[in-house]
């Protein structure tokens, strides 16, 4: 009997990358530009003799680098990593007795980038609020999500901002456990800290490859969302496909 209902975060409850057009009625560029701009100013600065173009293509390395440990072995390095990935590349090491003056510098930049989805936050997905207060009437709530440019705390304020936060007794957030969907850690640690079996767990999040794979894999329940995005549910082994918010506590009541 299911017991606990865990949720991805991204394209379940918040819509991911519906700032772009809060961003772009700013006259701000997209996020992802944005980054690369902002990095590479903030090295230019610091260090002259590095070109604009270098320093962007060093950005670009660091996000491959990136993808590389997300999809490959399973973690998502936090900000800081990608940045000094980036600062490797263009060959800038700390200087004897200059580490902390590198390491603050880092810091300055990496702020930014953290918050930049905090600054300007996403949409959160029709009917949400409701679905979790009904089902937290019935069922323990936790958040199982990796994170890639906006940490574990920056997806908690993000929460509190729309009121959600109360809802949800646990948070495993990828930088934080130092592993990513759909690791096997990351669902072993979910049984752990809600002190639950696999069959009394629900996991509710949009893709395939983590969100369904991984609690199968695990022996849990799985439910593919696709009230945001749906990226092929013909296809999908989860247990059940919901297609928005308000089918939600109906489908966990009905899984055996």
């Amino acid at each position: 009997m299911v017991q606990a209902v865990t949720f991805d975060f991204w394209d379940t409850i918040a819509i991911d990358d519906s700032d772009e057009p809060k961003r772009a009625a700013l006259g701000l560029p997209g996020k992802a530009e944005a980054r690369i701009e902002l990095f590479a100013r903030h090295v230019t600065q610091h260090h002259p003799h590095v070109a604009y173009e270098q320093a962007a293509a060093a950005y670009a390395y660091a996000n491959q680098r990136f993808r590389h440990d997300w999809h490959t072995e399973h973690r998502t390095p936090r900000v800081t990593t990608r940045v000094y990935y980036a600062y490797e590349y263009l060959g800038l090491e700390p200087k004897p007795g200059h580490y902390g003056d590198l390491v603050q510098e880092v810091d300055a930049l990496v702020r930014h980038i953290e918050a930049m989805e905090i600054r300007i936050p996403p949409d959160f997905a029709p009917g949400v609020r409701a679905a979790l207060a009904e089902l937290k009437q019935e069922y323990t709530l936790a958040i199982i999500s990796d994170t890639i440019h906006t940490h574990g705390r920056g997806l908690r304020n993000l929460l509190h901002q729309q009121g959600l936060l109360e809802f949800f007794d646990y948070f495993i957030f990828s930088d934080e456990v130092g592993a990513s969907k759909p690791s096997n850690l990351v669902f072993r640690r979910a049984m752990n800290d809600l002190g639950l079996g696999p069959r009394q767990i629900v996991h509710v999040g949009d893709r395939e490859s983590n969100d369904v794979t991984g609690p199968l894999s695990m022996g849990m329940w799985s439910i593919l969302f696709t009230g945001i995005i749906d990226r092929g549910s013909e296809q999908s082994r989860a247990h059940a496909v919901c297609r928005s918010y308000r089918e939600l506590p109906g489908l966990i009541r009905r899984l055996p």
